[in-house]
């Protein structure tokens, strides 16, 4: 399945329009940013032409595990960072891994 950056920039802000991204005060234009991404999996994607589809579905759920991991990590940091508590959700997910097994 090939996609283009136009196509993937209209899907992210599809679904941006359920769970906006607070881009804050980045000294950036998020279209920009929007662009940059989509280019650059795109560019990842034609890279994976020659996998099978079971190691490019692998490759790319790799890919999204890392991102997700590391919004996570950052997020908290902020939330920490800013003094700011936890939802009741995010702060059950994590509590999950101070119990002992």
């Amino acid at each position: 399945m090939t996609i283009t950056a136009q196509q993937l920039i209209a899907l992210i802000q599809e679904v941006e329009r359920e769970d906006p991204i607070n881009f804050a005060d980045l000294p950036f234009e998020e279209t920009a940013l929007r662009a940059l991404v989509a280019d650059h999996l795109c560019e990842m994607a034609a890279a994976m032409d020659s996998f099978s589809d079971e190691d490019r579905n692998l490759a790319l759920l790799a890919v999204a595990a890392k991102l997700v991991l590391e919004n996570l990590v950052l997020h908290v940091q902020l939330l920490r960072q800013h003094n700011v508590p936890m939802s009741d959700s995010a702060s059950a997910l994590l509590q999950r891994l101070r119990k002992p097994k």
